[in-house]
């Protein structure tokens, strides 16, 4: 049996501010760096033994790898002191086009609480100049297909460190969920989720504890 550990970012600077985020680059806070070392802690406590780490090409979820890794003492995956990864676009998170940088509840106040409701929770509805849950999912499947579907059917190890709207797009690939149940589903900043498969068939998940 091997394991799949879904990982979203520690809380960013801008998640403490409560704005919208994006394909922005921001930095994690001292809370963010906090999570990502509870991480690796967990990582380490359940003994799993990750050879190989996927993340966007976005600061807070590279760093939050960085963190999380070596506090799990996961030495292997190290190169000149240095985290070795492969980051894609394609991890990203969505795009929320010109609701980037914008206080939501600000948002909310300029373009009535119903419609901001509707983009942010919406499957197939974008903001404007934005991606939908639904352009994120077909942005990550075909990646996840290609790139971590086959490592998994070999029995390896695997931790994505991604964002909040990534992660439901590949829950989304794995048949976790369905594509109207996971506007529902939030993914706490920090937390891995431990996915259990065997011979490439998904058996159960869970969050570390």
């Amino acid at each position: 049996m091997n394991k799949l550990i879904l990982l979203r970012h520690g809380q960013s600077q801008w998640n403490l501010e409560n704005r919208f985020t994006g394909w922005k680059n921001v930095p994690l806070t001292k809370k963010g760096e906090s999570e990502a070392k509870k991480a690796g802690e967990l990582i380490k406590k359940h003994k799993i033994n990750i050879v190989r780490v996927f993340s966007s090409v976005l600061e807070r979820a590279n760093r939050t790898a960085e963190i999380a890794v070596k506090q799990a003492e996961l030495n292997n995956l190290f190169e000149d002191n240095k985290l070795v990864m492969t980051r894609s676009e394609k991890l990203n998170e969505r795009d929320y086009g010109e609701l980037v940088g914008l206080n939501k509840k600000e948002t909310a106040n300029k373009f009535g609480k119903n419609q901001v409701h509707i983009w942010r929770r919406s499957y197939d509805t974008p903001p404007p100049n934005g991606e939908s849950l639904k352009d994120v999912v077909e942005r990550v499947s075909p990646y996840f297909e290609i790139n971590i579907k086959p490592l998994l059917k070999k029995g390896e190890n695997i931790l994505i460190a991604a964002h909040g709207n990534s992660l439901r797009a590949m829950m989304i690939e794995l048949g976790m969920y369905k594509p109207e149940e996971i506007s529902s589903i939030e993914l706490p900043t920090g937390c891995p989720l431990c996915i259990n498969f065997d011979q490439g068939r998904l058996i159960d998940f869970k969050y570390l504890n």
